[in-house]
């Protein structure tokens, strides 16, 4: 467990021992690379189970009959054994880390990273960093989930640089990146996603019932701030505390003088015109109606996938300039060993995704999670509540029911056809119903083991904090977790009593 010291101690109240006994407990789970074996063991056991049992469930959209596959049998076998590589390969957060990495090791490397660091830390004000990497990890879901692979670390090497302890860094990203998923400044993909499914949904009860796809745009926007203020309290208030001093040791130039040369100065303005330039030239590429990054609907769609390769260029190419200035880089050589150093240190990881993109593929496959989502959908509309009660009970379930399912749209797409029609005849609108839907859907992303880049947040705790394991990431987690969806809950409680529009067009369906 990580060391206290005396003033985190005297702080140490209920919750932070309620918090101690899930990072003591949590930690005394098998490695996490294990404990997705064992989880494999499980499904397969239950999938033989609940086949045998003739667990089964109706879908409420498609009445189609969905039942528990069993993965033991002949087939079953035959397809974890046939499908083994193409699970990992086809793994979505191995992909995006590894194409990512590859420009990240050049900016890091050539020392761009560190030195962008230093700067950006002598110029804005300390206590404005927590809500700076709170703030840029929500933005950061424009960027689907390269905020996981390039933000959270990054948290944690800002604060390292500052002299605070790493991890709350990592913790105050993480929280932005993941529990405030759906809250934005800006539409991102999913919101055309969920608002397809919720249009399908309504149409049950009202069939010209269009839902837009800005219908929460408004309550998405306004939940930015709420989420920045409450990521800021729980990590200066509860997780700075938890953590205390920093006491660890890493071989990181940020231990050297927080001054910059100016050969570092130099690079950096080199560094920073080459990615003005290239910012340029992808908004040339994407804001003409015809433009390489545009749909042929005139969308983004193009531009929103291509992020991740982008982002190898953004930080390549800068980090190539940085170290032909600073002498960092005298040869092709040079950028390509620091493209190649990253990687092995990937090897943890990888292990790690092997294993978890073998239990997500054989979970799917047992069809158990989408049986669990109908069944508990069910459950709650038994239940007899109404009104608020039941909206609440449903950002309840639906957060619950994140633990085991992560996709947000397939869940949606289960869910929205039972709870979309039951609300509308109670009075409520679709689009109120999809905001109460986004909220709980968000705030457990981060105490999930299930989280498919739960294991790169673990490898990065592990940097600063070797002991580091499930159970200290859950336990930091859970206040932002808990903070998270009681704001996210209040604020959409107040937006019915105001009486707000969530979105342009939307309806006042309270």
């Amino acid at each position: 467990m990580i060391r206290m010291t005396d003033k985190a101690k005297t702080q140490h109240g209920r919750g932070q021992r309620a918090l101690d006994r899930i990072e003591y407990w949590g930690n005394r789970l098998p490695e996490p690379a294990t404990l997705f074996v064992i989880l494999i063991a499980l499904v397969l056991i239950v999938s033989w189970v609940a086949a045998r049992l003739g667990v089964a469930a109706e879908h409420p959209g498609t009445g189609e009959i969905i039942e528990a596959n069993n993965l033991l049998d002949r087939d079953g076998i035959q397809r974890i054994f046939t499908e083994m590589v193409d699970n990992f390969a086809a793994f979505p957060p191995l992909g995006l880390v590894l194409v990512a990495m590859l420009g990240i090791g050049v900016a890091e490397r050539s020392g761009l990273i560190v030195a962008a660091l230093r700067g950006f830390i002598g110029w804005i004000p300390q206590r404005w960093a927590t809500g700076a990497v709170v703030f840029a990890g929500i933005l950061s879901s424009i960027a689907a989930d390269a905020g996981y692979v390039v933000l959270i670390p990054l948290g944690a090497v800002l604060f390292y640089g500052m002299g605070r302890h790493p991890l709350a860094g990592l913790a105050a990203a993480f929280a932005g990146v993941s529990a405030g998923f759906s809250a934005n400044l800006v539409l991102t993909a999913l919101d055309p996603m969920l608002a397809g499914f919720t249009t399908s949904a309504a149409a049950l009860v009202d069939e010209a019932y269009a839902v837009d796809a800005a219908a929460n745009w408004f309550l998405m926007a306004a939940l930015v701030p709420v989420y920045v203020v409450g990521g800021v309290y729980v990590t200066e208030r509860i997780i700075v505390p938890r953590l205390g001093d920093y006491e660890g040791g890493v071989a990181s130039d940020a231990d050297e003088d927080m001054g910059l040369s100016a050969e570092e100065r130099r690079g950096l303005i080199g560094a920073g015109a080459t990615v003005i330039v290239c910012l340029l030239i992808i908004a040339a590429l994407s804001v003409p109606e015809r433009g390489v990054f545009r749909g042929d609907d005139g969308g983004f769609g193009p531009l929103l996938q291509s992020l991740v390769p982008l982002m190898l260029f953004i930080f390549f190419i800068p980090g190539l300039v940085f170290g032909l200035i600073t002498g960092k880089i005298q040869r092709e050589k040079d950028a390509v060993t620091m493209t190649a150093e990253p990687m092995s240190t990937m090897g943890g990881y990888i292990v790690l995704a092997f294993v978890a993109a073998q239990f997500v593929a054989y979970f799917g496959w047992s069809e158990l999670g989408a049986i669990l989502a109908i069944q508990g959908a069910a459950l709650l509309q038994a239940a007899g509540i109404g009104g608020i009660p039941l909206l609440i009970a449903f950002i309840i379930v639906s957060a619950f029911i994140n633990i085991f399912v992560g996709s947000a749209s397939a869940k949606w797409a289960i869910m929205a056809p039972v709870f979309v029609p039951m609300f509308m005849l109670m009075g409520y609108s679709p689009e109120l119903t999809q905001a109460a839907y986004r909220i709980g859907d968000s705030f457990t992303n981060i105490v999930t083991p299930i989280l498919p880049y739960f294991p790169l947040i673990i490898v990065s705790a592990r940097r600063y904090d070797s002991k580091a394991g499930i159970g200290t990431i859950i336990a930091v987690m859970t206040p932002y977790s808990i903070a998270f969806g009681l704001l996210g809950a209040a604020t959409l409680l107040a937006w019915m009593l105001l009486r707000l529009p969530l979105g342009p067009g939307a309806p006042m369906g309270y």
